[in-house]
């Protein structure tokens, strides 16, 4: 059977006029003759009956309409599904240290939303690893993440290279110099496990500089607000501690010729879905203009 002959139909029953039925076709009435009689062949039973100048459902004709109507409205919403795979739409949710969330992804969301409005966004704030772990088991869509990812199930993309300097306040330093600050205070790192591990072993390397005592800490800014409340030294990104450091809050000890970067990931897997996909790309356009702007 024909979709054709059968779209050709139904318009003939919706309006009961084989001349409406052509002026919204598109068709000349003897094809619309043509197709109805080509289907009463195929179906073996008359569809339409005239009575005078009106048209008129057969038994059969009305039972055709009822399944037409359900075949096309299923061949619709087939076609609305297609078409919303080239567009984003439902919840995306985005993983990042507390950092990139307030400093990057606020302003990033903002646009993505004026973008793709019909999509809507949840923004968790956790550290590299337990951003990593989110997305591995789908609790979010993407990650940014301090680093980068080897896992092979896993996209990482670097948008960023962040420069790092050891810090501590002036005061610290005032009172007791630099060598008997670095061997006297701890040095305030991120937790056991985190992302930026094996960078900060190679940094301190560089710096000569064994830490006789560690605070592990559970974000960025954990670690800045300690390191300004006189606590001890620490390693942070340049544009976490830009401020601090024109003002005169913060010291720089030691800037590193090392540098982290930052990535976005999500599951290799998921890379064709359009919300994934456009937020992504979002990222990696827009990634360094809003650090430009926030210098």
């Amino acid at each position: 059977m024909e979709l054709r002959n059968l779209k050709t139909f139904q318009a003939v029953a919706d309006h009961l006029n084989l001349t409406k039925a052509a002026e919204q076709l598109g068709y000349s009435q003897p094809t619309i003759t043509l197709q109805i009689k080509a289907l009463e062949k195929e179906l073996g039973h008359a569809l339409l009956n005239r009575v005078g100048k009106r048209t008129f459902l057969t038994p059969a004709g009305k039972v055709l309409k009822q399944h037409a109507d359900r075949l096309f409205a299923v061949l619709d919403e087939l076609e609305e599904g297609l078409k919303r795979l080239h567009n984003p739409f439902g919840t995306l949710v985005v993983a990042a240290p507390e950092y990139y969330c307030t400093e990057y992804l606020s302003l990033i969301i903002k646009s993505y939303v004026g973008l793709h409005p019909q999509v809507k966004l949840q923004l968790i704030s956790c550290n590299s690893q337990e951003t990593l772990r989110r997305v591995s088991v789908h609790e979010a869509d993407v990650g940014i993440i301090a680093g980068i990812c080897t896992q092979p199930e896993m996209e990482s993309i670097i948008v960023d290279h962040e420069e790092f300097v050891l810090v501590t306040t002036p005061e610290l330093l005032q009172e007791h110099g630099v060598e008997h600050a670095l061997e006297q205070y701890p040095f305030l790192s991120y937790q056991e496990g985190c992302n930026l591990g094996g960078f900060i072993d190679e940094c301190l390397k560089e710096a000569n500089y064994v830490p006789r005592s560690v605070i592990q800490c559970s974000s960025e800014e954990t670690i800045k607000r300690a390191v300004l409340n006189h606590t001890g030294i620490a390693l942070l990104s340049t544009a976490l501690v830009e401020q601090e450091l024109q003002s005169g809050n913060l010291k720089e000890l030691f800037r590193f010729s090392r540098k982290a970067e930052t990535s976005v990931i999500f599951l290799k897997q998921r890379a064709q879905e359009p919300a994934i996909q456009t937020f992504v790309e979002l990222v990696k356009d827009v990634w360094q203009t809003v650090r430009e702007g926030q210098q």
